[in-house]
């Protein structure tokens, strides 16, 4: 389990944008305790979302939608791979 923040760190992108991914449903999250509680994203919920983003760029750049740098920026720098 991984908080937003290293998650972010991880992706090199905002905390924001990983609260985005998560509110959009892009991103699998669980909430833990009550009121405001605490957001934790688990491993395989990274690995999904990771996978989202590296077939998006593929396509778009394969398709020709997007320049090599535009797909990168939608794979939000990130390399395919597993997280632990």
């Amino acid at each position: 389990m991984y908080r937003v923040k290293a998650v972010a760190e991880m992706f090199d992108v905002s905390v924001n944008t990983i609260y985005r991914a998560i509110e959009s449903g892009d991103l699998d999250a669980l909430k833990l305790g009550t009121g405001k509680g605490t957001i934790r994203i688990p491993g395989e919920a990274l690995n999904i979302y990771l996978e989202k983003c590296a077939q998006a760029a593929y396509e778009a750049f394969v398709t020709g939608d997007e320049s090599a740098a535009e797909a990168a920026d939608d794979a939000q720098g990130v390399q395919v791979g597993e997280v632990a």
